[in-house]
């Protein structure tokens, strides 16, 4: 029976450090998503306006991505809605095509409605291998519009890659509890 309650104990003690591991590391992505957003309006002052209207946006920090041939990429990010932090997501893309080299950037994608959101809140949203993101520079947004109620906006951070793939990127949500 004391084998038991210790081990209980220890299963417990596992459990809280993970929880804590966890809560650690979504701190660090919530910390690098505000600087992510201070970055991209330093970059391009345009994107002020999504921030303010958009229904809710998904910030992606650090976003790794590479490729020979065949390429994928992956990051995780903080959602938000009107403003504020919802929860927690992560994207994985796989492509196929000319492509070569490795980048790392940041991206985030507005969703203009509550249905938008709402949509990329489901589960294993998907984007289709027509979304393109548009590079975030002085400027861009002016005369960017959403389609299909989304825009996506990037700025490569680091690294150099040549892209002309064919793709798509699956998002998965987790709402703070």
């Amino acid at each position: 029976m004391k084998t038991l309650k210790k081990m209980m104990v220890a299963f417990l003690f596992l459990i809280a450090l993970v929880t804590n591991a966890q809560n650690d590391q979504d701190k660090k992505i919530m910390t690098d998503a505000e600087n992510a957003k201070e970055t991209l309006l330093a970059k391009d002052l345009g994107l002020e306006k999504f921030f303010k209207n958009a229904s809710g946006y998904a910030i992606f920090p650090n976003v790794g991505k590479g490729g020979l041939v065949v390429g994928g990429a992956s990051g995780n990010g903080v959602v938000y809605e009107n403003g504020k932090t919802i929860g927690m997501t992560s994207l994985k893309k796989v492509s196929i095509g000319l492509q070569a080299g490795g980048q790392s950037l940041i991206e985030v994608i507005f969703f203009e409605t509550n249905k938008a959101l709402i949509k990329f809140k489901g589960s294993n949203y998907e984007f289709s291998a027509e979304v393109s993101a548009v590079i975030a520079d002085k400027g861009k947004s002016e005369n960017v519009n959403y389609e299909d109620g989304v825009v996506v906006f990037a700025l490569p951070k680091a690294g150099l890659m040549v892209d002309a793939s064919v793709g798509g990127q699956k998002f998965e949500y987790h709402a703070f509890k």
